[in-house]
């Protein structure tokens, strides 16, 4: 598979959080064995942040989440729209919609920019 264009992440901070949160859960770790499954949270945590995104490819986006991804051709995308919160979610020709990991208004000209699709208005 090719390179994406234009990679679109978590912020590293989340990592920085994940692994302090691993190292302050080491103390309670020591005690027991059974305690030790607690530092497997912030393990999937930083895993979650490392892994999750958008890949932007001339042709598709690839959604990637903890588990898994998700492929969509760009003809297949009929809408990008905000939420309340600015996350980008996608509205496929289908019906179904798709939230795009780590894209929000702030970084959606880049998106496209990179893909090299155009905006295009209704009226």
């Amino acid at each position: 598979m090719p390179k994406p264009l234009l990679r679109v992440r978590k912020s590293g901070g989340l990592m920085v959080a994940a692994v302090l949160a691993f190292v302050s859960g080491v103390p309670l770790a020591s005690v027991s064995w059974a305690w030790s499954l607690i530092l497997l949270i912030p393990v999937a945590f930083f895993v979650w942040a490392w892994r999750a995104g958008t890949d932007v490819y001339a042709d598709r986006l690839r959604v990637r989440a903890l588990f898994g991804n998700t492929t969509v051709p760009w003809q297949r995308i009929s809408e990008l729209a905000p939420d309340p919160h600015g996350q980008i979610s996608a509205l496929l020709d289908n019906g179904n919609v798709i939230r795009l990991t780590a894209v929000t208004t702030d970084n959606l000209p880049r998106v496209l920019a990179a893909s090299g699709q155009q905006i295009g208005h209704t009226d």
